[in-house]
C-alpha cells in the first residue's frame, strides 16, 4: 500500500514538472514578491504613513507582482537594523538615525551601515514635549526631579530627548527620573498621574497628544527653545526649528504655538532589495502624491522636491531610476 502510494505521488510529482515545463516561460517565472514596511508605534504617523503606501502598492498587485505589508515596530533603530539585516525590506527613520547610520555613529558607533539606502523624505516631525499642569513645568528646563518618559530603546525621540536635555544641561540619568517606555503607554501615564511629562517626535496631528490632553489631568506643550537649543542645531545639521501647532489640539492649556525643533521622517531600504521593487513604490507614492497628501494632515506640505531632501545614505537605484525619469534628478 505505502508502494502504491509513493509511486502515485510520484507520477503526479512528475505530472506536475511536465505541465511547468509547457507553459510559457512567462507564466514559469509568474510570482507574487512579497515585502513588509516598517512603522512605528499605532498612535504615531509612521503606522499610517506606511499602511498609505502598502495600500497604494497593493492596488497595482496585478501590474508589479508585490504584495505589502505593514509592522507595527519600536521605531526608527529597529526598522534600520531590521532593513540591513534584511528582516524588513523597507522601514521608516528619522533622518537623525539615517544620518548616524550611515556614518557609524550613537547606537552604530564605528559600524556605518554601509547597506542602508534611502528612498525618499516624507513629513517633518517635531520633538514634542507635554507636561501635566500640576507639574508646573512650562520649560524643558524646569524638568529637573520630574518624573520623565523619554522613550524606548530603539526609538528616535529616545536620542533626541537625550539631545534636548543635554542642550540646556540635564543629566537623563541623573537630574530626572527618566521612563522609558513606548510612546503609545506614554498618554496614559501621564494622566494617571504616574509621570510629569513625556516627549515624543513625531508629525502633527498625533494621536498620542490627542489621547495625552483629552483627559481629566490639564496638560501643556512645553517649549524646547533657547540659545542651547540654537548650538544644539548647529552641531547637528539634521535638526531644523519648528512648532507644534496647538490649534490641533483644543483641549491643551496653551493658547498659542510652541516652539521646538525636529527631523524629517524618511523611507529607507537596503542595497539588497531587488531594483525593480523599489522602483515600483517610488513610482506609485510620486505619482499619486496628491492621494497620497489626502491620507494625512501631516503630508499637507509634501512636495516631490521636497521629498528629495534630508536624505544622507545613497539614494537605492530603483529609485533613483524612477527620479531621473520623472525629471527630479538629472
Amino acid at each position: 500500500m505505502k508502494k502504491a502510494l509513493f509511486s502515485a505521488a510520484a507520477m503526479l510529482a512528475a505530472g506536475l514538472f511536465c505541465v511547468l515545463l509547457a507553459l510559457p516561460a512567462g507564466a514559469q517565472s509568474a510570482k507574487t514578491t512579497f515585502v513588509t514596511i516598517g512603522t512605528g508605534g499605532i498612535t504615531g504617523v509612521y503606522y499610517p504613513t506606511g499602511g498609505a503606501i502598502a495600500k497604494m502598492v497593493n492596488d497595482k498587485r496585478d501590474k508589479y507582482g508585490i504584495r505589502c505589508t505593514v509592522e507595527a515596530t519600536a521605531g526608527s533603530v529597529y526598522n534600520v537594523n531590521s532593513v540591513v539585516s534584511g528582516d524588513l525590506e523597507f522601514g521608516l527613520a528619522q533622518a537623525d538615525r539615517q544620518y548616524q547610520a550611515v556614518n557609524g555613529l550613537e547606537e552604530w558607533k564605528d559600524k556605518p551601515q554601509k547597506e542602508l539606502r534611502a528612498v525618499f523624505s516624507l513629513h517633518p516631525e517635531a520633538l514634542t514635549l507635554v507636561a501635566s499642569e500640576a507639574s508646573g513645568v512650562k520649560d524643558i528646563r524646569e524638568l529637573k526631579g520630574k518624573r520623565v518618559n523619554i522613550g524606548n530603546p530603539g526609538s528616535g525621540q529616545r536620542q533626541n530627548s537625550i539631545d534636548a536635555l543635554s542642550a540646556v544641561g540635564i543629566d537623563f540619568e541623573k537630574d530626572i527620573k527618566a521612563e522609558q517606555v513606548k510612546a503609545a503607554e506614554a498618554p496614559g501615564l501621564l494622566q494617571d498621574g504616574r509621570i510629569d511629562a513625556f516627549f515624543y517626535t513625531v508629525g502633527h496631528p498625533s494621536g498620542a497628544f490627542k489621547e495625552a490632553t483629552a483627559g481629566a489631568t490639564k496638560v501643556r506643550f512645553v517649549s524646547i527653545s533657547g540659545h542651547e537649543i540654537e548650538k544644539l542645531l548647529k552641531e547637528k545639521p539634521y535638526y531644523a526649528k519648528t512648532t507644534v501647532p496647538v490649534k490641533l489640539y483644543p483641549t491643551a492649556v496653551n493658547d498659542a504655538d510652541v516652539e521646538t525643533f525636529g527631523v524629517k521622517a524618511t523611507f529607507v531600504t537596503s542595497a539588497k532589495v531587488a531594483e525593480d521593487v523599489v522602483y515600483a513604490i517610488t513610482k506609485e507614492v510620486f505619482e499619486n502624491l496628491d492621494e497620497f497628501k489626502k491620507l494625512h494632515p501631516a503630508y499637507e506640505s509634501l512636495t516631490k522636491e521636497g521629498m528629495l531632501e534630508g536624505m544622507s545614505a545613497e539614494i537605492h537605484p530603483g529609485a533613483m531610476k524612477y527620479y531621473k525619469e520623472a525629471g527630479l534628478i538629472k
